[in-house]
């Protein structure tokens, strides 16, 4: 028997920080979407744990106990299993390509071996590994251990655009002139998508200026989402990916293909915003 999980890429919608304790964890409060865009996990039953993976993201990923994808299924107890990943995303992206291919691992060895979630919901394997299991639109806070539901959104749809570089997270939060910074509005409910989005760009990614600073072209991508018409456009997390909403299916997928033609170098794809339990 064989269990499939989607893995959908997780977007920073705003990412304010608050401040930083004392072990070094910075404090967060973030509104995390998830698109319809994403990786797919596959496992079966085997007598040993193993990992293969293929996929147009494949080149680079390892196959050994590094991978986040091996430390979640060891995470279960250790049970033998046949993992398969197929890789849609760019890896250390800012959408959190690895938690969610971590989270999917986990809900599909759960429900392959009928047993019970790790009591910790995954945090030991990453910040983002809880708020991926849930893979709803949650207020995530804390270090990202402390998840919120939040009213229900406007039917949105996403274009993500990555430049294809990497930006070292430390080198970003390191690049912060303050790390105690204004918290989010409370989350409105009842919104339009333009009048949402509208209220979306009153609010921060306060790692957006200093990753800008380490890597301008985020500067470029933001600008073409930008042209494109797009009701926001922000960057995600640490970065580099950035992303545009839009209005309909129709209005991103023309910009997604507009992004293409422009841009060939650049990783762009487009899904709407939703929920994938």
């Amino acid at each position: 028997m064989a269990i499939e999980a989607f893995a959908p890429a997780k977007v920073n919608l705003t990412l304010h920080v608050t401040g930083q304790r004392e072990d070094g964890y910075h404090l967060l409060e973030s509104l995390v979407v998830f698109v319809g865009v994403g990786d797919r996990i596959t496992v079966s039953n085997a007598k040993m744990l193993s990992l293969t993976v293929t996929g147009p993201r494949a080149a680079g990923v390892p196959t050994g106990p590094e991978n986040l994808v091996l430390k979640a299924a060891a995470s279960l107890g250790g049970a033998g299993a046949r993992v398969h990943l197929e890789k849609h995303l760019p890896a250390a992206a800012g959408i959190g390509g690895g938690s969610s291919d971590a989270a999917a691992t986990l809900r599909a060895l759960s429900q392959l071996h009928a047993t019970d979630l790790p009591a910790d919901n995954g945090l030991s394997l990453g910040a983002d590994v809880p708020v991926c299991l849930r893979a709803v639109p949650t207020l995530m806070s804390g270090v990202g251990e402390v998840l919120t539901d939040v009213p229900p959104l406007p039917p949105l749809w996403m274009v993500l655009v990555n430049p294809g570089i990497e930006v070292p997270t430390p080198a970003v939060f390191r690049g912060l002139i303050r790390k105690d910074n204004a918290p989010m509005a409370p989350i409105p409910s009842g919104l339009s998508a333009a009048a949402f989005a509208d209220w979306a760009a009153t609010q921060r990614n306060d790692l957006e200026i200093p990753a800008r600073e380490i890597a301008p072209v985020i500067s470029d991508v933001l600008r073409a989402i930008a042209e494109e018409g797009a009701l926001l456009s922000r960057m995600s997390g640490s970065g580099a990916t950035c992303f545009g909403l839009f209005g309909s299916a129709e209005a991103a997928s023309m910009a997604a293909q507009r992004l293409k033609e422009k841009a060939p170098a650049w990783w762009v794809d487009h899904g709407a915003l939703g929920s994938f339990k």
